[in-house]
Order: structure tokens, then C-alpha cells, then sequence
């Protein structure tokens, strides 16, 4: 009777799945993704291991959801966005409580691996599809809405798992966000639905207006799709973003605390990328409305550059504010461009398909950034290694370019 209602209401259907997932989307990240970091040190005394086989752990989940991926995208186009969430955030649930349970490292890994699978089923990729699918004219609009607050589930989660293992343990802190992350099934099951025409909807709401320039999306099969160079191309660049993105992530306060910060102020330079992403999201990811996404992702490829040229070449504070300003809000608004340039380009009839195939490309450069970065670290130095990584995005650029002239 509920869903009637809101059916048949003014309110359209898309902004009630929207601000569903949204929220799920907080709890999700949250959990599966941020928390890790901070079981990583009493995991590895428990265990008595080095830290360094406890955070491998991270990226046999990071690998495994980048193999589930185009899987999960083939799953999306055929059967939506519905059971496969609410799938996913039970086995995540398990998978959580199988965990606080493990006593070594190879049971670890199997459930981290489990825990990539349960990611790939319920973070952005099928959040994305629902928006691809729900909303044209305001598609752009419903991304910044859902990615504004996935950027805070860093905030909420590291603090609160933090606080949950000071308090309980490592192993009943996962129990609780276990019980967490559950309250996220029942609105995953109950309120999410494929299209709006299995309710007798339109994208938006309404149906397009002949009279505003709204050109038919596309419709492409994947198969046609991985047959265009521009795909590749758009696809090399936002693996080049990702693996730069990753890689300070995961060096940043070593970076800073070897020039002679304290790791107070590096903890909260490293801290603030979050914040900064959600002010490029308000701020930057309009732009994309106004001129080609291309175009707008180009630039905040040139803003990450940016950034890392002021880091590298002053020592003062305010440089690394600067360096954290621009290269948190480059980063952050690329996961709106990108989900909005592959609905319209390729349409959203294989939209899953098609996003996970590219996401598979991201999970492979995310797997191998921090390892990759260290080892430029080795060899040049922190310095040597953000020269790299501008000179990679600097070929972002050049690959987003040809992406806008060819097919």
C-alpha cells in the first residue's frame, strides 16, 4: 500500500531509491571498505604476524572485487540492482562475523576475498546502475547526491571502528558492524526496484519533452563497446587516476613525516581528502552539465598535477593544504564523471556490463599502486615517485583528449 502511494505520489520513485542507497551506500563503504585500516595493527598482534601480511589481506579483497566485477555487471543489466544488494550486504554480514573469528592468515584472506565479492555486489557499481537507469536530465544531479554521501563514510566509520575496538576488542568490534551493516538489507530487499518502467514511470519522473534538446542515448552492446578505442582510452585514464590516487593515499604520511611533519599533522592533512572530495563533488561536478565530461575530467586530472607539483617543490604547511585541496577534490569528482560518461556514451541497456568491465581495469591499477608506488619510493625517493605520478596523469590527460576524437 506504502509503495502505491509513493507511486502514484508526487514524489518521484527514482528520489526515494536515491536517497535509499545513498544511505546504504555510508554504512557499505563504511564497513567493507574503510574500516580495515584500522584492525590491521591488533590483527597482526593477535595473530602474531607482521602487519604486512595482515594488510595483504586488503588487497586479496581489493583483486577479488575487481574479478566479480564484470559478473556483477552482467547481473545488473539483466536482473537490476535489487536482489543482487540485498545479496550481497547478507553475505558481507557473515563474511563479518566468520572474520572475527579467524585464527590465521590464510582464513583471512578467504574471507577478505568473500568480503571483495560482498563489495563489488553493494558499493558504487550497482549504486551507479540505478542512477544510470532512474535519471537522465537529472542523472548528473543524483550522482553528486549519492557520491556526496559515500565521501562521508570514511568520516563516520574509521573513527567509530576505532572506537569499537578500543572499547570491545578487534573481534566483537566486528560483530557490532556486523549487526550495522545488516540494517542496510531490509531497504536494499524491500524499496529498490530495476526500472521505472516496471512501475510505470519515465527516467525523471516524466517523459522527455520533444521540445528540449535531448538527444536518444545510445544503446551498444558491450562486445561493440570493448571494440572502440575510445573505451580504452577513457579506461587508461581513469586506471592512470586511480593507481596516482591510491598510491598517496597510501604514502602520504610517510611522505610528510620524512620531510619532518609530525604524524598529527600528517594524520590530518591525510584525513582532510575526504573532505575536499566532497567540496569538488558540489563545486566541480556541475561543470560536467555545462561541457563535455571529457573535457571537465581533464581537468581534474590537471588538478591532481597540480597538487603534486606544489607538494613537491615547498615544504611549507600550506603547501600540503593546497596539494590536499586540489588533489582531493580531482579525485573525487572522477567517480561522478566516470559513472556519467559511460551512461552516455554507451547508454544504460548494458550500462553493468560495461562499468564492470572498466571497473575490473581500476581494481587491477588500485591492486598494484601501493606496491608499485613503494617501489618507486626505493628507488627515487618520495619526491622521485609524485614526479612519476605526474608525468602518469600527464598521459591521463593526453588519453582523455583522444577519447573526445575518436569513436
Amino acid at each position: 500500500m506504502l509503495l502505491k502511494r509513493l507511486h502514484s505520489g508526487r514524489i518521484y520513485y527514482g528520489w526515494i531509491m536515491l536517497l535509499t542507497v545513498s544511505i546504504t551506500e555510508v554504512i557499505s563503504w563504511g564497513i567493507l571498505y574503510y574500516a580495515y585500516s584500522v584492525f590491521i595493527l591488533p590483527m597482526s598482534r593477535d595473530l602474531a604476524v607482521d602487519q604486512l601480511v595482515v594488510a595483504t589481506g586488503y588487497a586479496v579483497a581489493l583483486l577479488t572485487n575487481g574479478l566479480a566485477a564484470p559478473l556483477v555487471g552482467w547481473w545488473l543489466d539483466r536482473a537490476g540492482s535489487r536482489w543482487l544488494m540485498t545479496a550481497g550486504s547478507s553475505l558481507g554480514c557473515g563474511l563479518l562475523v566468520v572474520w572475527s573469528q579467524i585464527t590465521t592468515p590464510g582464513q583471512l584472506y578467504l574471507v577478505m576475498a568473500g568480503i571483495g565479492v560482498a563489495s563489488a555486489a553493494v558499493l558504487y557499481e550497482p549504486a551507479f546502475a540505478i542512477v544510470a537507469t532512474w535519471f537522465r536530465r537529472e542523472r548528473g544531479r543524483a550522482l553528486q547526491i549519492l557520491t556526496f554521501f559515500g565521501a562521508w563514510a570514511s568520516f563516520v566509520f574509521i573513527p567509530l571502528s576505532g572506537w569499537l575496538v578500543d572499547w570491545l576488542g578487534w573481534r566483537s568490534a566486528l560483530i557490532v558492524l556486523a549487526l550495522i551493516l545488516s540494517l542496510t538489507i531490509p531497504p536494499h530487499a524491500l524499496i529498490l526496484r530495476r526500472r521505472p518502467a516496471d512501475l510505470g514511470l519515465e527516467p525523471d519522473g516524466v517523459s522527455q519533452d520533444p521540445h528540449l534538446n535531448h538527444p536518444p542515448e545510445p544503446s551498444l552492446q558491450w562486445r561493440a563497446v570493448v571494440a572502440r578505442s575510445r573505451f580504452w582510452l577513457i579506461s587508461l585514464a581513469f586506471a592512470i587516476s586511480s593507481f596516482a590516487t591510491v598510491a598517496m593515499t597510501v604514502h602520504l604520511i610517510p611522505y610528510l613525516i620524512s620531510r619532518g611533519e609530525q604524524l598529527a599533522f600528517a594524520s590530518a592533512m591525510a584525513g582532510l581528502h575526504g573532505l575536499m572530495s566532497l567540496l569538488g563533488r558540489l563545486l566541480i561536478g556541475p561543470l560536467g552539465e555545462r561541457w563535455p565530461r571529457w573535457l571537465v575530467t581533464g581537468g581534474l586530472f590537471g588538478l591532481q598535477m597540480i597538487g603534486l607539483a606544489i607538494l613537491t617543490l615547498s615544504t611549507h604547511p600550506i603547501a600540503v593544504l593546497v596539494y590536499v585541496a586540489l588533489f582531493g577534490a580531482g579525485a573525487g569528482t572522477q567517480t561522478i564523471m566516470r559513472a556519467a560518461l559511460i551512461a552516455e556514451q554507451y547508454g544504460v541497456a548494458n550500462y553493468g556490463v560495461i562499468s564492470g568491465l572498466q571497473n575490473a581495469l581500476l581494481t587491477v591499477a588500485r591492486t598494484v599502486a601501493p606496491v608499485g608506488a613503494g617501489v618507486l619510493v626505493g628507488w627515487i625517493g618520495y619526491d622521485g615517485m609524485a614526479w612519476c605520478l605526474i608525468g602518469l596523469l600527464g598521459l591521463g590527460v593526453l588519453a582523455l583528449v583522444g577519447s573526445g576524437n575518436v569513436t
